[in-house]
C-alpha cells in the first residue's frame, strides 16, 4: 500500500496532467527566452556605453531572462505560489552596486523579457523589444562619436586627503593629456573618478601618476585600454 502510495505521488510530481499540457510551452518559452537573451546581450556589447567590461556583464542577460521566464511560468497560475514569491523575494540583498543607470535599463529590460514569456505574452514581448531594440540601435548609429582617448583611467582615494576633482583635470592639463569625465562618486570616506584620457605618451601617464602622489598618497590609480572595452 505505501508502495502504490508512493508511486502515485511521484506520478502527480513529475507527470500530471496539467503539467504534461504545459509543458510544451514552457520548452517553447525558455527556448525563446535564451535566443532573445543572447541578443539582447549582443546589442549592449555592440551599441551600451558602459565603462565596465561590457561581454562581462552581457553574460548575465542569458542566465536572468530563462530564470525569470521560468519563475512566472511556474507561479502565472497559482496565487499562493505567487505570494510565496514575493516572501521569498523579499530576503534577496544586492551586494554590489549598480554603478551605471545604463547596467540598471538592460536589467530591467531583461527581467521584462522573462516576465512576458512567462506570461504567455510572447508576441507583445516580441514586438516591443524589437521596437526598443531599434531605438537603441538608431540611438547608437546617430550619437555624436566619443572624445578620442587611449585608456579609461580611474582614481580610487581617501576622502581624508581632500583630493578634488579640480585638482585631478589641473594634474592631467599639466601633463598635457585630454581628459573627459565619465563618472564621478564622493562618498563620506572615499572618492571615486573615471575619465576617458589621451596621453601623449606613456611618460605623461607616469608624471602624472607621480604628480598625483604628491597630493594623495593613498591614491590608487587604475589604467584599462578603452579598446578592450568596446567589444
Amino acid at each position: 500500500m505505501n508502495t502504490m502510495h508512493i508511486e502515485e505521488s511521484l506520478r502527480n510530481l513529475f507527470w500530471n496532467p496539467e503539467m504534461r499540457a504545459a509543458l510544451p510551452d514552457v520548452v517553447l518559452s525558455l527556448a525563446l527566452a535564451a535566443m532573445l537573451g543572447v541578443i539582447l546581450g549582443q546589442v549592449y556589447i555592440r551599441f551600451g556605453q558602459s565603462l565596465s567590461n561590457r561581454r562581462l556583464f552581457a553574460r548575465n542577460f542569458l542566465l536572468l531572462v530563462v530564470t525569470t521566464t521560468l519563475v512566472i511560468s511556474i507561479v502565472k497560475s497559482s496565487l499562493a505560489l505567487s505570494l510565496g514569491l514575493v516572501g521569498a523575494l523579499s530576503i534577496v540583498r544586492f551586494r554590489t552596486p549598480i554603478k551605471e543607470p545604463e547596467e540598471l535599463a538592460y536589467l530591467f529590460l531583461a527581467i521584462g523579457i522573462g516576465l512576458g514569456l512567462g506570461a504567455g505574452q510572447a508576441l507583445v514581448t516580441l514586438v516591443a523589444l524589437i521596437i526598443i531594440l531599434g531605438l537603441i540601435v538608431i540611438r547608437g548609429l546617430t550619437r555624436r562619436p566619443p572624445p578620442q582617448g587611449n585608456l579609461y583611467l580611474t582614481v580610487d582615494a581617501p576622502a581624508s586627503t581632500g583630493l578634488n576633482l579640480q585638482q585631478l583635470l589641473q594634474l592631467f592639463a599639466e601633463t598635457g593629456a585630454v581628459a573627459a569625465l565619465k563618472r564621478y562618486d564622493l562618498a563620506a570616506d572615499r572618492l571615486e573618478a573615471a575619465f576617458h584620457v589621451d596621453f601623449p605618451t606613456p611618460q605623461t601617464l607616469e608624471q602624472f601618476t607621480q604628480k598625483l602622489r604628491t597630493l594623495a598618497p593613498d591614491a590608487r590609480v587604475t589604467c584599462v585600454d578603452d579598446r578592450a572595452l568596446a567589444i
